[in-house]
């Protein structure tokens, strides 16, 4: 229904298109938000096995970049699914989703050890940079939901806000070409 743009579609509807009982659509997930955040949390589990089958890079910072790049590649698939799912992410469920910590999974994983972060700084940047990237990348994400960031503009601003976040931990510094970016 998504991919038809009923963004807007009920339970009961759902239920009529899947050819199922009124009742299995609230037995299997219990609410509408809990479908998009279970759609949310198949497209994060799609990033994190793209990356994990990709060239292995050593430096922290390219591997973050590449995730962001993998990530972005993800939710510009279908752009018009993945905006209706965003969109859906802020709505409270009876259950809490998974979407934060499978986030943080693949912030986790694009990390690694920590190659090529500062030493001095390398064990806090492993500890608080997942829930910053993932709480960043989210942000991004929002402003692209809302139409406020076009598709072509989606990668550069989540790239720029993962360099941000790194500033701090590793030896990159912005070169003036990329300053304007960061």
């Amino acid at each position: 229904m998504l991919r038809e743009g009923k963004a807007d579609f009920s339970m009961p509807d759902l239920a009529a298109e899947a050819g199922v009982s009124f009742a299995t659509p609230f037995n299997q997930f219990g609410s509408k938000a809990a479908i998009m955040q279970a759609l949310s949390t198949r497209r994060i589990d799609t990033m994190q096995t793209r990356f994990a089958a990709a060239p292995s890079l050593t430096d922290t910072a390219e591997r973050v970049l590449l995730a962001i790049d993998m990530a972005v590649a993800v939710m510009l698939e279908k752009p018009d699914v993945n905006r209706a799912v965003m969109g859906w992410l802020g709505t409270a469920s009876p259950s809490p989703s998974q979407v934060w910590v499978r986030s943080m999974a693949l912030w986790t994983l694009a990390l690694g050890a920590g190659e090529g972060l500062i030493a001095a700084r390398r064990e806090q940047a492993l500890v608080c940079l997942p829930r910053q990237l993932a709480v960043a990348f989210r942000g991004v994400l929002s402003f692209w939901t809302a139409g406020e960031l076009p598709d072509e503009a989606l990668a550069t601003e989540a790239r720029a806000v993962a360099r941000t976040l790194l500033l701090g931990f590793s030896g990159w510094q912005p070169s003036a070409s990329s300053s304007q970016a960061v």
